[in-house]
């Protein structure tokens, strides 16, 4: 069996068929792609202007919370250690001293300091203590 017959016997109509179909699929969507590419240049050229990487001021998004008496005296705590510490500080480091002096729950607290907006971050890595929010919510 030689000539078409072998190429019907064998489905090889069909291969030609599906990978026609394939080549010409896979051409089309790398032309569509080719023709958009300017829109996604134009997306990254003024990746500034979009909400999407503006970078968040944290210390306005805090949420404003009430302490508690035990509360009031752990804060207390972090404030005394974070005066030991560089500013701006680690949060790794004042969680291993605060573990080291004995403060409970060390890991809730500092939580709960962050979402009062007493520690927030310097968008390098890096955490500050805020002074003034620590008066209003201590004193």
């Amino acid at each position: 069996m030689y000539g078409l017959e072998a190429i019907r016997v064998g489905n090889g109509w069909e291969i030609a068929i599906v990978g026609i179909s394939i080549v010409f699929t896979g051409l089309t969507f790398l032309s569509v792609f080719i023709g958009q590419i300017h829109k996604l240049l134009d997306l990254w050229d003024n990746r500034s202007e979009i909400q999407l990487f503006k970078k968040k001021d944290n210390k306005k998004d805090s949420v404003i919370i009430k302490l508690t008496e035990n509360q009031k005296i752990v804060a207390k705590q972090f404030s005394l250690l974070v005066k030991i510490l560089d500013v701006p500080f680690s949060l790794p480091r004042l969680l291993v001293l605060a573990e080291a002096s004995g403060v409970k729950n060390p890991h809730s607290n500092l939580c709960l300091l962050i979402k009062s907006g007493i520690i927030f971050p310097d968008n390098e890595g890096f955490h500050l203590w805020d002074r003034e929010k620590f008066k209003k919510l201590v004193a």
